[in-house]
């Protein structure tokens, strides 16, 4: 490993840091000089492409009419579509290649293709596209569109006698293949080199820089021993180096005051504690605290769309959402990435209910994610009456900005304190329930609801709340992954979303849920097959099936 660990503390060389910088100058500057090649490239294989595909569609245009005045005769249509598929089929060379003809409502008339053949043009947004172009006679173009669940770019051309939208496609990832590779070894070249010249730059540098090594190993030691000294500068050249060694000699004294303080950060509990004790110290207890698990969904996606400006996005998000934690009395208790761990009941100063504010803080964050959205959608909309139209990077980047968290919530004994050594310390929460609410937090996904808790935080806001105004309606029993034993979960609503139509779905819901714990599946699935609940689908997957053997009301979950 680079550099030497000290009390789990990796120190890294300067001299690494420095070509490790350049390193990835060279490296965003090659691979910047490569992309652009490769999107020139891909531009100038784009307007060829048009031209072959625009030859290709006028002759299957002009075999469509043939065909057509052939079935004006015979009156055989499935004669004349098939002609014109096998027309199609012999003017493909790409093995994703497509040749269709799309009626203006979506449905498919012919398709050639070496792909499985599809009833209905699904991508929606072109057709309506193309339907309003075609309503200004403008009958004909260039598009991107999805066709079985893959890109592709195509012209089409609308044919009266038919009645349809004639498409000579191409499948991007088909046709970029070659490209893809280019620039898969050319970056592989990139590397290569870019190894090389860092080798021998960490050699000249090191050289360079040969005395520093002599002040970061007494400061190292320093740190180690927690004792800070005078450095040796006797024999050190006379340079800026020399400089910062004398300057940290004249504040050691001075830093050493301070140096305890400044290592201890902690959240608001550890404040108190520490003002009023004029220490902390390495503790802990058991209390009843009630822990709060949110997770942003599609986080892989989004990390691969923007980027670095993924911790743009993430503190924009997280700075409102720490905000509302804090503001209903929550502690924050870990952030590791995409994942934020709050806590509720460690305040002392606080007297209301941990649990409720858990749910209250829940609903903060949802809030939080849906004002998000809406500035992303209200720039999305300024850019498009600027410029028309979003460009497939810039679709990208707005769906990816687009959050979606999911939020678990539980409670009961767990161990809170200070953890660590009197060098580094930590707050922390350890305990089963912990790793429960991360496990609730993830079906969320499962049953599609923005937040699950548990039987525990129901009885505790029931029994010690009045007037809560939630409802908690019961969504199955579950045994997560690693548990020998059910849990029954809930989705907390608040009572001024129960509407009437609302209730008689949680009504059926409950009645369907009812019959499945009982085994009476085939009863169950009609029921939940009725109900328009977001859990629902979950159900009506599982009920497709028979009641498994020995069934106890209990889900096993296979994953967490």
């Amino acid at each position: 490993m680079i550099g030497r660990k000290i009390n789990n503390t990796r120190i890294v060389p300067v001299t690494v840091k420095i070509v490790m910088v350049f390193t990835i100058f060279i490296l965003v500057s090659n691979f910047t000089t490569n992309y652009i090649n490769l999107v020139f490239t891909r531009t100038e294989l784009i307007n060829l492409m048009s031209q072959l595909l625009t030859k290709d569609l006028k002759s299957i245009y002009e075999y469509c009419n043939n065909q057509h005045e052939i079935y004006q005769y015979d009156r055989r249509l499935d004669k004349s579509l098939e002609s014109i598929e096998r027309k199609g089929l012999h003017e493909l060379k790409n093995d994703k290649a497509v040749i269709f003809g799309v009626k203006p409502e979506g449905r498919i008339l012919f398709q050639a293709s070496k792909i499985n053949h599809s009833d209905f043009f699904t991508d929606t947004r072109v057709l309506d596209e193309i339907n309003k172009k075609s309503s200004k006679n403008i009958n004909d173009g260039y598009t991107y569109f999805t066709f079985n669940n893959e890109e592709y770019f195509g012209i089409y051309k609308y044919n009266s006698k038919w009645d349809i939208f004639i498409f000579r496609a191409e499948e991007l990832n088909d046709f970029y293949k070659e490209t893809t590779r280019i620039f898969r070894d050319v970056s592989i070249i990139i590397i290569i080199i870019t190894i090389a010249i860092a080798g021998i730059g960490i050699f000249i540098i090191r050289y360079l820089l040969r005395y520093i090594q002599v002040i970061t190993s007494n400061i190292m030691k320093m740190v180690e021993t927690q004792q800070l000294s005078v450095i040796d500068m006797s024999k050190a050249t006379n340079d800026d180096i020399t400089y910062m060694g004398l300057a940290f000699n004249s504040l050691s004294n001075t830093v050493g005051n301070l140096i305890s303080i400044f290592r201890k950060f902690a959240n608001r509990d550890i404040v108190i504690k520490a003002y009023r004790d004029r220490e902390v110290r390495l503790e802990g207890t058991k209390k009843d605290l009630t822990i709060l698990f949110t997770d942003i969904k599609r986080f892989t996606f989004i990390t691969e769309t923007l980027g670095t400006d993924i911790i743009r996005l993430l503190n924009m998000h997280y700075d409102r959402a720490i905000r509302e934690i804090i503001k209903y009395d929550g502690v924050i208790g870990s952030i590791i990435g995409d994942a934020l761990l709050a806590v509720y009941g460690a305040l002392e100063d606080t007297h209301k209910n941990k649990s409720y504010q858990a749910i209250q803080s829940a609903y903060a964050l949802h809030r939080v994610v849906d004002e998000l959205k809406s500035k992303m959608t209200k720039i999305r909309d300024e850019i498009i009456a600027e410029k028309g139209t979003l460009d497939e990077t810039e679709e990208a980047v707005y769906r990816a900005v687009l959050l979606e968290i999911g939020v678990g919530i539980d409670g009961g004994q767990v161990f809170y304190g200070t953890l660590g050594s009197y060098l580094r310390m930590t707050n922390t929460v350890i305990g089963d329930n912990v790793n429960a609410a991360s496990r609730l937090e993830g079906l969320t996904r499962v049953y599609n609801i923005p937040i699950i808790c548990s039987e525990y935080v129901k009885n505790d806001i029931e029994e010690n709340v009045e007037d809560a105004k939630l409802h908690f309606i019961e969504i199955d029993t579950v045994m997560v992954k690693g548990k020998t034993y059910g849990r029954k979960i809930y989705w907390p609503i608040p009572y001024r979303e129960m509407d009437e139509p609302l209730r008689r779905q949680v009504a059926l819901f409950q009645n369907a849920l009812s019959l499945y714990y009982s085994g009476e599946w085939k009863e169950a699935s009609i029921k939940f097959q009725k109900c328009k609940l977001p859990p629902a689908e979950e159900f009506k997957q599982r009920t497709s099936t028979t009641c498994p053997t020995n069934w106890n009301g209990i889900w096993q979950m296979t994953t967490k």
